[in-house]
């Protein structure tokens, strides 16, 4: 797992794109790769499927790299706005001219999103079903809404090792969402109701 998460960060540390950029550039850039990389890891410790971590601990680890992932976030985008505050600016009013900033921007409302109802969920008082098809909608959204970001993007991450990382990240989102629970009362539910007359 430490591999699969180190390559794509190695092989953007080393690109040539970045020669003569910014530190404050190379920061925003990384910080992207870092992000995508946690997601990885939160369906994993949702599901409970990284070996060592039982599940009320890897619950536990996910709020945490969630955090993480909050934080790569915004260093992401705050340095990408010290770069340049214009395009921070129309991709957030959605006027890019670029297809990628939208896909961003969708993710990071929906990771903010997902990290204000992991804090309010024992405000909110929502039963539990509703709030995990919530907190499941919006982490598919992160996923998709991610990956299309990342591979519009002909950036720093080198293709194999971005489509690899992208191609995990969906997979174990995927798997996570077949294997809930959850989902299998919702099928269930549904092979009880009676036909319609």
């Amino acid at each position: 797992m430490a591999a699969v998460l180190a390559v794509p960060l190695a092989v953007a540390a080393r690109s040539p794109l970045l020669a003569w950029r910014d530190p404050v550039y190379i920061a925003a850039g990384l910080a992207g790769v870092v992000a995508l990389g946690l997601l990885l890891l939160q369906p994993l410790l949702a599901g409970g499927y990284l070996p060592g971590l039982r599940m009320r601990l890897g619950r536990r680890v996910h709020a945490w790299v969630g955090a993480g992932l909050v934080a790569a976030l915004a260093v992401h985008i705050g340095a990408l706005w010290l770069t340049s505050p214009p395009d921070v600016v129309d991709a957030l009013l959605l006027r890019s001219p670029t297809p990628f900033s939208a896909w961003g921007v969708i993710a990071t409302w929906a990771v903010l999103t997902s990290a204000l109802l992991a804090v309010l969920r024992g405000r909110l008082r929502w039963r539990l079903m509703v709030w995990r098809l919530c907190h499941i909608g919006l982490a598919l959204v992160i996923v998709l809404s991610s990956v299309v970001h990342a591979m519009l993007i002909d950036g720093t991450m080198g293709l194999m090792s971005k489509v690899a990382l992208s191609a995990l990240v969906v997979a174990a989102a995927v798997k996570v969402v077949i294997d809930l629970p959850l989902i299998g009362k919702m099928h269930r539910r549904v092979d009880r109701q009676p036909p319609p007359a």
